[in-house]
């Protein structure tokens, strides 16, 4: 059976899940899930797991991710991009030096108030299906942390560009409407793509159509998604059959930190913190 990693590069109209289905068809493996969901205007990278593999996708959906946004000042809709409802329209009469002194108020931990169009639950009901009932909730803010956001050059249509790093669950539309907001204007986002997730970049990515004709060949090992770790091989059986039984193994001088373990035959064993010369396992990734 197919295990591995694929990159895909989402189009536009598909949600996350149609392209797990897609997938699953592909590769004829029912455990496929993938990190970080794109919604269904958004295009860009989408790391895909299959088989076995799909052990490690809470370790993706945690990592940082990149986005190339567009920003068109003026509009506010319900949905805070330009697929929804246009709520107002106003003269957006924003120079480029008032847009760049706008945005270092939203860099660093913020906080950041969810969208009603997002899949985020309040007491068991998700926004979405509130929101297309006409009804608004109060919405909690939460703690998001945008690492960086760089000011683009401005597109043909007068949108400007945006580069956004940031943490797990931020809502670039929210950021889009809250820097129109800051402006006076109002604002919403007229395009995403996302650049980079779990380490992947959009150089990796492949399309649908690409992952039909070559298949397996493009499954990415499980053990990439951490290669910013060091690897520690095993280099007896006693400590290997320790290992593979989930036991703690010693190391002997490796200093602290994460470290990928191998087996003697190469495989990848585990995700592993060393702590006083001991190596403890965080999750096993070997075939029982």
């Amino acid at each position: 059976m197919p295990d591995g990693i694929i990159i895909i590069n989402k189009p536009q109209d598909w949600t996350s899940m149609d392209v797990c289905a897609k997938l699953r068809g592909i590769f004829r493996e029912k455990r496929v899930g993938h990190a970080g969901t794109l919604d269904p205007m958004a295009t860009g990278v989408l790391p895909v797991f299959i088989g076995q593999a799909t052990k490690a996708v809470s370790f993706a959906e945690d990592g940082k991710k990149e986005y190339c946004a567009r920003l068109r000042l003026g509009v506010v809709t319900d949905t805070q991009d330009i697929w929804g409802t246009v709520l107002s329209e106003a003269e957006a009469d924003v120079t480029e030096d008032k847009l760049r002194a706008a945005l270092p108020r939203f860099v660093g931990e913020i906080e950041q108030i969810p969208p009603m169009y997002s899949a985020i639950k309040v007491q068991g009901q998700k926004l979405y299906d509130l929101a297309r009932k006409g009804v608004e909730v109060e919405r909690k803010p939460r703690r998001i942390t945008i690492e960086e956001l760089e000011l683009l050059p401005r597109g043909e249509n007068g949108d400007w560009g945006l580069r956004v790093v940031c943490s797990k669950g931020t809502y670039i539309r929210t950021l889009c409407h809250d820097i129109g907001a800051a402006l006076g204007c109002g604002g919403c986002m007229s395009a995403l793509t996302r650049t980079m997730a779990a380490g992947y970049t959009l150089d990796e990515a492949v399309t649908l159509d690409e992952a039909q004709e070559r298949g397996t060949e493009l499954l990415r090992p499980v053990d990439s998604l951490f290669r910013q770790h060091p690897a520690y091989a095993i280099t007896d059986a006693e400590t290997e059959r320790r290992s593979r039984c989930g036991n703690p193994i010693h190391a002997g001088d490796l200093t602290e930190g994460i470290y990928r373990v191998y087996g003697r035959d190469g495989a990848f064993l585990a995700l592993s913190r060393c702590e006083s010369g001991v190596l403890t396992s965080i999750k096993n990734f070997f075939s029982t």
